[in-house]
């Protein structure tokens, strides 16, 4: 796991390849932005866990098929928002603003994914390792490449994220 900061560039690093992907620059940053703050999605087991006691730390919201989910109930509102907002601003082009729904699904999973992406990769350091894949295999997965609290991974994960997506922003102009 690693903290806030290296799970939003962890989102803009997954959410980056909208640039080349989608079909004007204006909806390819819609994009970006709508899902951004998505790559903290899986973490919304630390409000829900006082509530009820029974949801930890890295279980089950910390699964593709979880992520799944929250983002078919969450991303068509986010879809029909943008699209509502981005449709008297133009940011939408009218193929993306047609999939409302399917635009906002893949923005909230595309960023919930990069969140275990990046979990994988530092747990378990003093977290425990989650299992992405269950319910079909449920082992922990942990690769344990980065510690959790470093600055300079996390920092340079949302340098990275902001670079690239900045990049690809510039290519597309």
């Amino acid at each position: 796991m690693v903290d806030v900061a290296g799970h939003l560039g962890m989102a803009l690093l997954w959410l980056a390849p909208a640039w080349i992907v989608l079909d004007r620059p204006e909806t390819a940053g819609t994009f970006v932005a709508s899902g951004f703050l998505f790559g903290m999605f899986p973490d919304v087991d630390l409000a829900i866990s006082p509530i009820v006691p029974t949801v930890k730390h890295h279980g089950v919201f910390h699964t593709v098929a979880v992520v799944t989910v929250l983002a078919a109930v969450v991303g068509p509102l986010v879809g029909r928002l943008v699209a509502y907002l981005g449709g008297r601003r133009e940011l939408l082009s009218t193929q993306a603003e047609a999939t409302a729904s399917r635009f906002g699904f893949f923005a909230v999973w595309v960023a919930g994914l990069g969140h275990i992406f990046a979990d994988v990769l530092s747990a378990p350091d003093v977290s425990e390792a989650i299992e992405p894949f269950w319910p079909l295999y449920r082992q922990p997965l942990g690769v344990d490449v980065v510690w959790y609290n470093d600055p300079w991974v996390n920092w340079g994960l949302l340098a990275a994220g902001i670079l690239v997506n900045l990049g690809l922003y510039a290519y597309r102009r």
